[in-house]
């Protein structure tokens, strides 16, 4: 058997339950064809680097599988046949099973505490002097194109 980290992105539209349902019914698929769920992280909802089919979010799940080497095409097939599966990838990997990532923080906008700190790094730079090197070469170049 080899081992196999299978990543697939979900549609954020669809509801909780249902996207409960789909990983079951992937998971399921694996041991239905003599494979071996060894791990499933669900990373949850994150932006896509590019829309695709017009949507910028999506639910993302990382599972870890032992599995027969027929295994990766029939599971790649019914992904394709899902419209609720926007992108997936099955790679093989050997080795022991990676440790569980953690997810990642969501994105916060700037908040009160770090305003005041930019706030203080602003006027320093507006004393710096403006460097007059470029303005005196200006001149130079527009009088060789006269000639």
């Amino acid at each position: 058997m080899n081992q196999y980290e299978v990543m697939y992105v979900i549609d954020t539209a669809l509801e909780e339950q249902a996207r409960a349902d789909l990983i079951n019914r992937f998971s399921g698929l694996v041991e239905l064809n003599g494979g071996q769920v060894d791990r499933v992280d669900e990373w949850g909802k994150r932006r896509l680097a590019y829309a695709i089919n017009y949507k910028t979010e999506g639910y993302y799940v990382l599972m870890y599988i032992a599995a027969p080497a027929e295994l990766p095409r029939e599971l790649e097939r019914n992904f394709q046949i899902n419209e609720n599966v926007l992108r997936y990838m099955v790679i093989r990997y050997e080795g022991a099973l990676p440790p569980k990532r953690e997810p990642l923080k969501p994105y916060t906008p700037h908040t009160e505490a770090a305003a005041p700190a930019a706030e203080a790094e602003a006027p320093a730079e507006a004393e710096a002097p403006a460097p007059e090197a470029p303005a005196e070469e200006a001149p130079a170049v527009e009088a060789t194109e006269q000639e």
